[in-house]
């Protein structure tokens, strides 16, 4: 089964400066490993919402919006796509991608299984 986890946070409690040297080096010893193990599909970071677009359908008409987005309240940091046998084995990967943060951030990952074609 394959899973997409996103990583979600308030823009105003992120930590200033970004992730600190150590996390980046805890996140990337997690991903070797998650590599290795033959879980990790792809992941990556996302670019600060300042630099994101919205397409907006309402209507039937969209609506093209440039960033910052100043009302959101929640963004989606990262992801990660994952081959896992199980939700449970989903959430504890998805667990320890969120301990590699440490106590200076307030995050949120949301676990949710891909849907596959029809056979």
């Amino acid at each position: 089964m394959r899973f997409m986890m996103t990583l979600t946070m308030d823009p105003a409690t992120a930590p200033t400066g970004g992730p600190s040297p150590q996390m980046m080096e805890d996140m990337g010893k997690l991903i070797e490993e998650m590599a290795k193990a033959g879980v990790l599909l792809d992941t990556g970071g996302l670019q600060d919402i300042t630099e994101g677009t919205r397409i907006e359908l309402s209507g039937g008409k969209q609506t093209v919006i440039d960033g910052p987005f100043i009302e959101a309240k929640e963004v989606v940091g990262g992801y990660a796509i994952i081959q896992a046998k199980s939700k449970e084995e989903a959430l504890e990967w998805a667990s320890r991608f969120l301990a590699t943060h440490g106590e200076e951030w307030d995050i949120t990952s949301e676990i949710r299984q891909i849907q596959e074609p029809p056979a």
